[in-house]
This record gives structure tokens, C-alpha cells and sequence, in this order.
């Protein structure tokens, strides 16, 4: 089963993001994403204003709020580096296997394309193989290790993370997805 032409793509708001959090099951992310849009004043406050088109929802044709994408663009141009980052991906439990994330992937990067990014980029647990499978199908490689870039709870230690890139049209030699022969802190990450 596939994501379906009933299926309706619509630009986020935020009830439904903080509600979409609360689907995920994970009241880690669900406080942080609440946060993120509720902390008056913050950078992470103003993150849905200045990158509005990077927010998409799925939903069901009953409402149900099926999975979401957030993003934004970044970078430099001059040095090459203009491109779209997935901040959060997630599909509620009961719509995945249906194509969804790849087609939420698919709009990002379709949006990065207009304007004019050399790539997109995500991070990832390097734990996560699920997760890592699933952006190589959809054409995305390792460009880097980021060393202890996820924090741990508990006393666990902290956990590494892929940087994982897919090139866009503007990078015709593909410069952008080579990967770097050593991991990274970070703090070395710009």
C-alpha cells in the first residue's frame, strides 16, 4: 500500500504540530517541539516564520493527522552550501509502511529545488537502521559522523550521528555529497 491520491498534504499550523508530537509517543520530542514554538522570543520560537513552506502535514481524509515534516534552509551560496535540512520527519505508527515519508521527503526536497539548494541534509542516529535504510532507498548517503551529537539521558552515554545528504540539480558534480574521511564534533558542524 502506497500514499494515496485521498491522502491531503497541507501546510502545518501549529496545533496540529504540537498534536502531531503527541502522536509520536515520545515526550521527549513532544516537549521540545512544544517548546520550540511556544518559547517567546527564542530562535527556535521564530523558526516557523521564517521557514513556513518547510512545514507540511499529512492527513487522513477523516482528519486524522497522519505524519509531518518540518525543515529550513540554510548555508552559504558563495560557498556552495545553500540547501534544505530535515529537522523532523516523523509518521504516526498506525500510517507507516504507506510511502508517507518518503513522500514528506519528497516535498522537501522539491522545495529546496526552487530554491535553489545544492542539497538537503539530516541527521540521523547512527543506531537507528531503520531510519538510515530508509533515506539510502530514497537516495541519501553518509557525509559525515558527528561524534556524541545526540544526547544521552540516565547516565547513557552520549550517541553519534550520521550527517546523511542527497544532492539537488544546482550540484551537477555532486561535490556536496562527497564524504569526509574522519568524524566531526558538534561543534565543528557550521
Amino acid at each position: 500500500m502506497t500514499c494515496s491520491a485521498s491522502t491531503t498534504l497541507t501546510w502545518i499550523h501549529l496545533q496540529k504540530l504540537v498534536a502531531l508530537a503527541f502522536l509520536s509517543q515520545i515526550a521527549a520530542r513532544a516537549n521540545s517541539i512544544t517548546s520550540m514554538f511556544l518559547a517567546a522570543g527564542s530562535t527556535e520560537g521564530k523558526y516557523l516564520a521564517h521557514w513556513p513552506e518547510y512545514f507540511i502535514v499529512a492527513e487522513a481524509p477523516g482528519g486524522e493527522l497522519m505524519g509531518y515534516i518540518m525543515g529550513k534552509a540554510e548555508g552559504s551560496v558563495a560557498r556552495e552550501e545553500w540547501h534544505g535540512h530535515v529537522t523532523a520527519l516523523s509518521v504516526a505508527p498506525e500510517f507507516r509502511r504507506l510511502g508517507l515519508a518518503a513522500k514528506l521527503m519528497e516535498l522537501l526536497e522539491e522545495i529546496s529545488e526552487r530554491k535553489g539548494g545544492f542539497f538537503v541534509d539530516l541527521f540521523v542516529r547512527v543506531s537507528n537502521q531503520v531510519a538510515v535504510n530508509m533515506y539510502k532507498q530514497l537516495g541519501y548517503s553518509v557525509y559525515r559522523t558527528v561524534i556524541e551529537y545526540y544526547s544521552a539521558s540516565n547516565g547513557e552515554p552520549d550517541e553519534d550521528a550520521y550527517d546523511m545528504r542527497k544532492a539537488l540539480s544546482r550540484d551537477t558534480e555532486k561535490k556536496s555529497i562527497i564524504p569526509l574521511p574522519h568524524p566531526v564534533r558538534p561543534e565543528d558542524i557550521e
